[in-house]
Parts: structure tokens; C-alpha cells; sequence
């Protein structure tokens, strides 16, 4: 399939998930939740690993990247595969930079759902391989991890954690629970122990069995009951008692009120948190919605351009047409130009051939006439030399008479 094409249905999938409102967890980004890495595709040659993370480290930090190169001249191919240290990273990058341009060329940006690193090789660099071994994150010191996992405790967002994880909280829960109460149970029964020793005056009473530790529920102390309990024991034990007893409903009370106090700041910090979250929450939803507005009137000038270089295609095209119209007509008037040449070449042939008959019929006509002319010159000289031989003939038989005669 062409990159261009694939670049179009990312962005017609954005777009329907943003006028449908889908959520995150139906989203198609939720398929590649288990992989940071991201393919970037058709940009130019000349682009480095530090002009790319320059470019990307826009929605989040690159912690390495793999710019693929030609092995013989070590010139990039015009594709990479980049890795974000938070996954949601990807996300923005495959929303917001998929069907940018950089340079004049329209640039691919996409999932990658199991990234399989390349194959060490005997031509690598030293380079290459401490950047893959170690990638291209920055190193913090260690001075500063602390305030850093302090403000990561504090701006830290919720994510699910798996059912083992829960599980053993759960236990843990469970068992710090199951600890508490053994340790109220013993403070519960060394308490009536000690009550039962100094209440009893005579050493006949026997101490109280062990089944006193069985769990029973607390009452509130009523005044009235110390009535009953100073009429069996001195002034001395009831007054220690009961300062006991209220010194432990104190303690008791104080720790209810930390408690209450603590509840009450966890539930602040839980709800301020929550908040936060909810504000942040909004606020990467607006700045969603703002990309999605501003990719959206990116996509009507790039149809409105696309519109515009349609009719100018559509004008360029009929000009050619009509060039190639003038051009057939100009060709079929030269054609017909030769044709009526041809023509009349041919024509004056034909007279310069009657013509030529003409003339030798005319010059036969003369060499006939001629030598009809030189027969009847010699018919005629034959027919003087005739009359010249005829008279000569008389001529002499006139003289042979005359001297016949003479004689």
C-alpha cells in the first residue's frame, strides 16, 4: 500500500474517533498500549538522530532511536523507529505528526506493536552500540532523583495494576488487620487481669480464666457503675483505675482524632489529586480538541489547495487539448498542402507529358511532311533526268538523221 494512502486513513481514523467522542479504552491506540516505540517514515536524507528527537521531543522525551542507514554508505534511507519514555507519548505523536511535512515531504508516523531490535553486526560503530545498549536519554544525578520521585509522587497519575498485584495487597490488608486485633485483644486482656487483681481484697478469690480475651464489643462508660465498683475496693485502686481508664479513653480519643485527621487529609489530598487529574484531564482534551481544529482547517486548505491545483490541472489540460486540436489542424492543412502539391505536380506531369506527346506527334508529323517533301524532289528530279534523257535521246536521233541525210 503507498505511505501517502496509509498517512490518510490514520488521520480519517483520528478524525471519526474525535467526532464520535470514542474513549480511550475502545480507542485503536489501546492495541498498542504495551509498546513505546514509534515508526517515522518519508522524511528527507539529510535529517540526523538530533534533528529527529529536536522534532519529536515536542509530546514527550525520547529515550532511544534507531535511524536506519545503508550499511555500505551509511546514509540514512529516510526511516527510523523512535522510543518514548511514557507510552501516552506516542499517542500525541501519532495524532499530531502523522501527515506533517518536513522539507516538502509528507512524513509517516505510526505504531509499532513488537519492535525487534537489529542484529548486531561486525560493522557497527562503538557509537551505535553504546546508543542501542544505552539509548539517548539525559543522565540525572543522583542528587536530584529524590526532588524528582517527590515531584513524580505528587503529580503521579493512577494507572491499573494488574490482579497479582491486588491480590497481594489484599492479603497484606488482611494480615496487618488480623495483627491489630490480636494486639487490642492482649491490651484488652491484660487490662481486665489487672482489674480483677486489684479489686479482689482476699487472696481466697481466684484470678479470671483466660477466656476473658474472647472478643467483646465496647460500651460506653456510664458514671453510674463506679457506684458499684467503689463498694468492694479501696479508694486508693478505685481512683487509680479510673484514672487509668480515663488516661486510656483519652489516648483512645486522641488517636481517634489523628486518625480522623489523617482521613481527612488523605481524603483533601485524594480529591485535590483527583482534581488535578480532572484539570489535566480537560486540559489534554481541549488541547486535543484544539490539534484536532487546527488539523482540521489544516485538511480544509489542504482540500481547498487540493480543489485549486484540480482546476488548474483541469485548465492545463484543456489548453493542452486545445493546443494539440491546434496542432492536428495545423498538421492536416499541411497535409492537405502536400496533397494539392502532390496534385498538381502530378498535373503538370501529365501536361508536360501531352505537351511532349503533342511535340512528337508535331515532330513526326514534320519528318513525315519531309520526307514525303524528299520523295517528291526526287520523283520530280527522276522525272527531269527523264525528260532531259528523252530529249537527249531525240537529240541524237536528230543528228543521226541529219547526217543519215548528209550522207
Amino acid at each position: 500500500m503507498n505511505p501517502l494512502t496509509k498517512v490518510k486513513l490514520i488521520n480519517e481514523l483520528n478524525e471519526r474517533e474525535a467526532d464520535l467522542g470514542v474513549k480511550e479504552t475502545v480507542s485503536w491506540h489501546s492495541e498498542y498500549k504495551d509498546s513505546a516505540w514509534v515508526f517515522i517514515g518519508g522524511f528527507p536524507y539529510e535529517l540526523t538522530e538530533g534533528d529527529l528527537i529536536c522534532v519529536f521531543s515536542q509530546y514527550g522525551e525520547i529515550v532511544n532511536i534507531n535511524l536506519v542507514r545503508d550499511k555500505k554508505t551509511g546514509k540514512s534511507k529516510g526511516f527510523c523507529f523512535a522510543c518514548y519514555e511514557d507510552q501516552r507519548s506516542t499517542i500525541l505523536a501519532v495524532d499530531n505528526f502523522n501527515g506533517i511535512k518536513i522539507k516538502g515531504r509528507t512524513i509517516r508516523v505510526d505504531h509499532v506493536k513488537d519492535y525487534r531490535p537489529p542484529k548486531d553486526s561486525e560493522d557497527i560503530d562503538d557509537i551505535t552500540k553504546s546508543l542501542r545498549e544505552q539509548g539517548c536519554a539525559p543522565k540525572v544525578g543522583e542528587s536530584s532523583s529524590s526532588s524528582s520521585e517527590e515531584e513524580e509522587e505528587q503529580y503521579a497519575i493512577p494507572v491499573k495494576k494488574p490482579k497479582k498485584d491486588k491480590k497481594e495487597k489484599k492479603k497484606r490488608k488482611k494480615e496487618k488487620k488480623e495483627k491489630k486485633k490480636a494486639e487490642k485483644e492482649k491490651e484488652r486482656g491484660g487490662r481486665a487481669m489487672h482489674s480483677s487483681s486489684s479489686s479482689s481484697p482476699a487472696p481466697l478469690h481466684h484470678p479470671l480464666p483466660p477466656a476473658a480475651a474472647v472478643r467483646v464489643k465496647e460500651e460506653k462508660e456510664d458514671a453510674a457503675y463506679d457506684k458499684y465498683n467503689q463498694r468492694g475496693a479501696p479508694n486508693g485502686a478505685r481512683g487509680r483505675e479510673n484514672e487509668r481508664f480515663r488516661e486510656g479513653d483519652e489516648e483512645r480519643r486522641d488517636r481517634g482524632r489523628e486518625n480522623e485527621r489523617f482521613k481527612v487529609e488523605d481524603e483533601r489530598r485524594d480529591r485535590g489529586r483527583e482534581n488535578e487529574r480532572f484539570r489535566e484531564g480537560d486540559e489534554e482534551r481541549r488541547d486535543r480538541g484544539r490539534e484536532n481544529e487546527r488539523f482540521r482547517e489544516g485538511d480544509e486548505e489542504r482540500r481547498d489547495r487540493g480543489r485549486e491545483n484540480e482546476r488548474f490541472k483541469e485548465e492545463e489540460e484543456r489548453r493542452d487539448i486545445g493546443r494539440e486540436n491546434e496542432r492536428r489542424r495545423e498538421t492536416d492543412r499541411d497535409y492537405d498542402r502536400k496533397r494539392e502539391f502532390d496534385r498538381d505536380g502530378e498535373r503538370r506531369r501529365e501536361t508536360d507529358k501531352d505537351r511532349r506527346k503533342e511535340t512528337d506527334w508535331d515532330r513526326e508529323n514534320d519528318r513525315r511532311r519531309e520526307t514525303e517533301r524528299e520523295r517528291d524532289g526526287d520523283s520530280r528530279r527522276r522525272e527531269f533526268d527523264r525528260e532531259r534523257e528523252s530529249s537527249r535521246r531525240k537529240e541524237t536521233d536528230r543528228e543521226r538523221d541529219d547526217r543519215r541525210r548528209d550522207r
